[in-house]
């Protein structure tokens, strides 16, 4: 009798979980349901960037001989020279294989994707080539990269939102709001920073600050800060000196100074990144290099330069600490900021994958210490210690980089545990972001996707356009509200028609060059075949389209 009841009672559960599951993926979740998601969802990208950081250092561990990639000062008197340049080598050559063989670019993902699948693919990014991506730079990480790990962990985090999204048939609102509780919580999780976890995710990748989002985002992040204090407490990543403190306000103008630099030091950064990675594709493409051994060769450049720097190697949090506590000289943090950056510029270029908000945050404290050490020695009476201006320079220099000026100076607070210097690093950042958004697309990952021909940097009424296809819009031939034949290749052979491939922001320009009300649109099969006509763009189909996209967008955004 009772094991009748416990079979009774299992069979009930799992019709009454069933059903529960059909009514998510019909009529979505309730905002309790939802929250309940989001929670889920928080702990396992929190558990997700746990299981990152866990498997760099174990394969750190395992390379170097170091449980810390950072502490390689004395490495190259415990390793034989050949090993410190080979195993960079080999670990390109595992991370080409598997982008070679699980992404169709060679190209790994990381927050631009991110951001491109929040704004025109539902919150939705690729699974199988995000996956391949964190495992490549995971690799990189652990055998002598140079960058960071928040990319590869938000990536990996908005595949996670992704597989639950498809499971419940999320709409484009749902499935972007669960992507921010996975990138909140990812971020949480790498930096212990819930706060800038969460405003990370609306500054950066959903681009808004809308209400109903911010909930559930709150309770992901804090969930993914829960996973990293169960794993490594509560403590910051970077102790600063007791007398970090503001000395004099009269001192306020040096800061703004040192926000200026930061923003060229920033946009320089992120030139040199696009200008190698343009130099590593004339060169694989001049010299027919296969795609697989592009990293390799980056990891024997990386293995070269790490022989008489060490510190270039892995996320740098060493180096960051000491120009914070201002343990390094003036030229030392000069010298260490350059050769970070061509560093990090190798490891891009060369396709190894990983992150630039740590890199950012390295040159920028050593940015900030050599400013700093200048400052304080020219007006030591009105001035506060170099260390401040390592503080200060380390967010204005992040903040340029991910133009993300909120987000950014509540990590730097957090990962320090310094909220008395708010004021010098308030006004650095926001001179600094204001300078570096107009030397670039707004940010590194918004030129990134400019690059790609993906228009977010302009705002919705751009980028909405290339969401919809003329195939979807036009009226086929011979229907209803089409109109005649003759009509639309009388237009073709004066040259007015659209390609079927086509998307609005192809067919927009067209309508307002011509001035026509319609558009014939047409398959362009190759030079030698005619065109096979498929039927008209009519402009106000067009508009009508693309306002009620705007409208919804805007709803969302103000919801």
């Amino acid at each position: 009798m009772p094991r009748q009841f416990a079979r009774e009672t299992l069979r009930e559960l799992r019709a009454e979980l069933a059903r529960g599951l059909r009514v998510l993926r019909e009529r979505g979740p309730s905002q309790i349901q939802f929250w309940f998601i989001a929670l889920a969802i928080g702990l396992a990208a929190g558990l997700a960037a746990l299981l990152f950081r866990k498997g760099i250092e174990a394969l750190q561990s395992w390379a170097y001989g170091a449980q810390d990639i950072g502490h390689l000062y004395g490495l190259t008197r415990e390793i034989e020279w050949y090993w410190i340049c080979l195993i960079p080598v080999i670990g390109g050559a595992v991370v080409g294989q598997i982008l070679h063989h699980f992404t169709p670019d060679g190209r790994v993902r990381a927050v631009a994707d991110v951001i491109e699948g929040a704004a025109l693919k539902e919150g939705r990014v690729e699974r199988r080539a995000g996956l391949a991506s964190a495992a490549a730079s995971l690799i990189t990480l652990g055998s002598g990269g140079s960058s960071g790990r928040e990319g590869p962990v938000v990536h990996l985090a908005a595949v996670i939102s992704s597989w639950v999204s498809d499971r419940l048939h999320s709409d484009g609102i749902t499935g972007r709001d669960l992507l921010g509780c996975a990138v909140a919580a990812a971020v949480s999780a790498s930096f212990n920073a819930p706060i800038a976890g969460a405003l990370f995710a609306l500054e950066v990748v959903l681009r808004h600050f809308a209400v109903h989002a911010f909930a559930p985002i709150v309770i992901a992040s804090v969930a993914g800060t829960v996973i990293n204090r169960l794993a490594f407490g509560d403590v910051t990543e970077f102790n600063l000196p007791d007398s970090s403190a503001l000395a004099f306000y009269v001192e306020l103008p040096a800061f703004l100074l040192l926000g200026l630099l930061c923003g060229v030091v920033a946009a320089l950064f992120m030139r040199a990144i696009f200008i190698g990675e343009d130099f590593a594709n004339h060169v694989q493409a001049d010299f027919r290099i296969p795609r697989a051994l592009r990293p390799a060769i980056a990891g024997g450049m990386l293995g070269v330069l790490a022989l008489a720097f060490p510190h270039i190697i892995g996320v740098g949090y060493e180096t960051t600490s000491a120009a914070l506590t201002g343990k390094l000289l003036f030229w030392e943090a000069v010298v260490f900021a350059l050769l970070k950056a061509i560093a990090v510029v190798i490891t891009m270029a060369g396709r190894m994958g990983g992150g630039i908000f740590s890199p950012s945050l390295m040159i920028g404290a050593l940015t900030g210490l050599a400013f700093g050490t200048v400052a304080t020695a020219v007006f030591p009476e009105v001035s506060g210690t170099s260390a401040l201006y390592a503080l200060a320079g380390m967010g204005a220099v992040a903040a340029a980089v991910l133009g993300a000026p909120i987000s950014t100076t509540l990590i730097v607070f957090e990962l320090t545990g310094d909220w008395q210097t708010a004021i010098a690093v308030m006004v650095a950042v926001s001179m600094s972001t204001a300078l570096g958004s107009r030397l670039v697309d707004r940010s590194f990952f918004l030129t990134q996707l400019e690059r790609r021909n993906v228009h977010l940097a302009a705002g919705p009424q751009a980028y909405l356009l290339g969401v919809f296809a003329v195939a979807k819009l036009m009226r086929a031939k011979n229907t209803p509200g089409c109109p005649a034949e003759a009509v639309l290749w009388e237009l073709v052979e004066q040259g007015i028609y659209v390609d079927g491939q086509a998307t609005l922001e192809t067919a927009m320009p067209l309508f307002e060059r011509t001035g026509a009300q319609l558009l014939p649109v047409v398959s362009l099969s190759g030079e030698d075949a005619p065109p096979e006509l498929w039927g008209a763009l009519m402009q106000v189909d067009a508009l009508k389209a693309y306002n009620r996209a705007l409208a919804a967008t805007a709803a969302e955004e103000h919801s």
